[in-house]
């Protein structure tokens, strides 16, 4: 299967859209992501794009404070919080944010999220001469090929396409580049302390996800990790988050030799100061192979109801590091864009991907392409 432009899934086509132009070069763009993790780390290699391309652009994003960390390394982007539990809780919140940004002496705003909240934003700037665009989910496309009956079977278009496109609308056009990565962050102290010295190859592994039909089974991940341990040429870091998570991680530290758990044991910061000096990561369809992803850290993939057609594939990875369920098992794939509804019995659906062919992919892509 090839990759397109963006080094990732072909997409269905980029039809012409409707610009609306901002003034100048030297704007100051208001982009709006509010959450989740996932879908904020996509932002990161459009906003790359876009500072690289637009040299006198400056970009506020609208985010969680959390998430600052991931934009720390963009130079003329701003992050202001948005305090969605607390002061800019509801209609009134939203209007007191909007006030706040409107004092930025904003020229535009790119909403990449297209929710609620941003759409009351969007009512409070249709007062103003401000160019406000939003992001097309393709919600009939992804409805089509999540459909059980009639289901139309092919790859749409990226969410980080779809983020570039709301540019476009305003005016600034840009090109995603496949080397729009991060670079990879020191060790801090705390971090190093706790990863201990750089003896042999680091591999993460984020086993969990939001939903069970995304889910490697556990059964089926101890064995990988058990596989993993055996051969003594791995340190095996595992991330995960909440309790019942640490719980099962730190189970898995105890029970193998090369295995240490990060849960709960650093911040977000630390993490990704983690993630991105790996060798390789493998996750699930989840936020942890987009934030490997971002550091260029070959990142392996398993699949279960999900699909990478329907547009949240890690950025600039190869298509051939996405380890897919057996459609021919279970025809429906991709059953929902988020995991979160598929037909009875397709949960056990991602158990096709046998441990053996997930250390094999593995070992394949650590010793790069063959020559």
């Amino acid at each position: 299967m090839p990759a397109n432009k963006s080094g990732i899934f072909p997409e269905a086509g980029h039809s012409k859209k409707e610009s609306r132009s901002v003034p100048r070069e030297d704007s100051h763009i208001l982009v709006i992501r509010l959450s989740a993790l996932g879908d904020v780390a996509m932002t990161v290699p459009v906003l790359l794009s876009l500072v690289e391309s637009y040299p006198d652009l400056r970009i506020t994003l609208l985010t969680r404070g959390f998430f600052k960390p991931l934009f720390s390394e963009i130079e003329r982007v701003t992050i202001y919080e948005a305090a969605t539990g607390t002061r800019h809780k509801g209609v009134c919140g939203l209007w007191r944010l909007f006030r706040e940004l409107r004092a930025l002496q904003i020229d535009a705003v790119a909403d990449l999220h297209n929710v609620l909240r941003s759409n009351i934003l969007k009512f409070f700037y249709s007062f103003s001469a401000v160019p406000f665009m939003q992001i097309n989910k393709g919600r009939a496309d992804k409805k089509a090929l999540t459909a059980v009956r009639n289901k139309v079977f092919k790859p749409l278009k990226s969410t980080h396409e779809r983020y570039a496109d709301v540019f476009e609308k305003l005016g600034f056009p840009v090109r995603l580049s496949p080397n729009a990565l991060l670079p990879s962050l020191d060790l801090g102290d705390a971090t190093s302390a706790f990863a201990g010295p750089r003896l042999n190859i680091w591999i993460g592994v984020a086993p969990f996800a939001a939903f069970k039909g995304k889910m490697y089974p556990p059964d089926l991940m101890e064995k990988v990790l058990h596989l993993l341990n055996e051969t003594e040429r791995y340190k095996i870091i595992l991330f995960g988050g909440g309790k019942e998570e640490e719980n099962q991680l730190s189970q898995w530290e105890r029970q193998f030799e090369f295995a240490i758990s990060a849960a709960g044991r650093l911040t977000f910061r630390e993490e990704l100061e983690l993630i991105s000096n790996l060798d390789l990561m493998v996750a699930m369809d989840s936020a942890n192979g987009h934030l490997a992803a971002l550091y260029g850290v070959p990142t392996l993939t398993l699949w279960g109801v999900t699909h990478p057609y329907a547009g949240f594939y890690p950025f600039a990875q190869d298509p051939a590091n996405a380890l897919l369920a057996d459609r021919a098992e279970f025809p429906s794939i991709p059953t929902s864009v988020y995991g979160n509804k598929f037909p009875e019995g397709y949960e056990k659906a991602i158990a096709t991907i046998t441990p053996e062919s997930v250390v094999s992919k593995i070992e394949q892509v650590l010793s790069g392409p063959d020559d």
